[in-house]
């Protein structure tokens, strides 16, 4: 489903700030060498993880699901210069093109790799995040938000990604569909949860702002 006519994506996209040249090349080895490229972050949205990065100047960032690298390569940008990002990908056969693509940008040295089952790996991270960016196996999204949360200090922004997964969040349910039975369920977790305070935004295929209160 598409929220926006490709006309007015098209508008969004040419009155925001330009895509970086590395951003532009990273998006086309994606579509190259790499299946699904529509799971890229893309330029408009890239932007908007850039500016909230840059706003929040954050020390530590998480990212859950790195992909070709493109989000994690927004969110560095705002990385305070002792700052590092950790991003969590179980695909390891994808870990060349991000180190590659890390290494060309100026943040090469601070954003450190993990490979393998997030749940497995947060539990063991002896890191307070001011920014976690959740975008990975939609599914286990309630189990990242649990491990997530002892990570965080009052103020720190997590962002879901996909949360409105192509509009079937307001589609009859099929009883079948597992996956936008989970996105309901964490939608509604999130907004009514004590400890945060949550938009939903409409940016592509949504996007949830929630801040640690």
């Amino acid at each position: 489903m598409h929220f926006l006519s490709p006309l007015l994506e098209n508008y969004l996209a040419d009155n925001s700030q330009a895509e970086p040249k590395l951003l532009r090349e990273l998006t086309r080895e994606t579509h190259l060498k790499v299946i699904q490229p529509r799971m890229l972050t893309g330029h408009f949205q890239g932007r908007v993880l850039s500016l909230l990065s840059k706003l929040m100047h954050p020390t530590n960032i998480l990212e859950i699901g790195t992909y070709t690298g493109y989000s994690a390569l927004c969110l560095a940008e705002g990385l305070q210069k002792n700052g590092q990002l950790h991003t969590i990908d179980v695909n390891a056969e994808l870990e060349q093109i991000q180190r590659t693509f890390f290494d060309k940008s100026d943040y090469g040295s601070q954003i450190v790799q993990h490979v393998g089952n997030a749940l497995d790996i947060i539990p063991k991270m002896d890191i307070t995040f001011d920014l976690i960016f959740i975008d990975a196996e939609k599914k286990q999204y309630d189990n990242y938000l649990e491990a997530v949360l002892p990570k965080t200090k009052s103020g720190s922004v997590i962002l879901s990604d996909n949360v409105l997964w192509s509009g079937k969040v307001v589609e009859p349910l099929d009883p079948k569909d597992i996956t936008t039975k989970t996105l309901l369920d964490y939608n509604k977790k999130l907004s009514e949860h004590p400890l945060l305070e949550t938009v939903l935004l409409p940016i592509r295929d949504g996007l949830t702002l929630s801040r640690v209160k």
